[in-house]
């Protein structure tokens, strides 16, 4: 699918480094510079977002895919199993997320992470009390704080790529990791 919206040119000085740092251009940034000051304003949150340290990058990118998988935002999924592949994560327990729950591969925390992004993502939110009160337990508050603003926005990212028709780009290819799919739920086939 191609996306909904047209992708312009970049900077070049921007696209460059863009093509050091990952290979090539995401077509995210390409699709959002139609607004420079929108697409300017979100890699400096993206970039700030990436530099929280109170968290393990592995349940952030876990989390983060668990999110995309709901959403559908195959993009998402893609540059994550990329992140992975440079967090030195478990390929194989990375490719598992979007069917984390039939998976034995996790972790009791990295289960209550991905079941508390879901949680998150649901419309309205399921997240519970019980849910909430051990993370905090394991993660401590400021690391439950920033893992709640991280998939908040993980949220904001899919669904902006999803509404704009933005889909794989291949990274994932690199770590010879297949795009994984999460299974339909009962109540999408009713």
């Amino acid at each position: 699918m191609a996306s909904r919206i047209p992708k312009v040119e970049l900077p070049a000085e921007m696209a460059e480094a863009l093509v050091e740092q990952l290979g090539s251009v995401p077509e995210p940034v390409e699709v959002a510079f139609n607004n420079p000051a929108v697409a300017t304003s979100n890699l400096e949150f993206s970039g700030k977002v990436a530099a929280w340290d109170q968290v393990d990058e592995g349940l952030k990118t876990f989390s983060h895919m668990a999110v995309a998988a709901q959403v559908g935002c195959s993009w998402c999924l893609d540059i994550n199993y990329f992140a992975a592949l440079n967090q030195n994560l478990d390929l194989d327990k990375a490719s598992q997320v979007p069917n984390w729950r039939d998976c034995d591969a996790f972790t009791p925390l990295e289960r209550e992470v991905m079941e508390y992004a879901e949680a998150m993502t649901n419309t309205p939110p399921t997240v519970t009390d019980e849910l909430s009160a051990s993370l905090l337990k394991q993660l401590g508050p400021a690391g439950l704080v920033e893992l709640t603003v991280f998939i908040g926005f993980a949220n904001l990212s899919t669904r902006v790529n999803t509404a704009h028709g933005i889909t794989s780009q291949g990274y994932s290819e690199a770590c010879q990791i297949p795009l994984a799919t999460k299974p339909p739920r009962a109540s999408d086939a009713a």
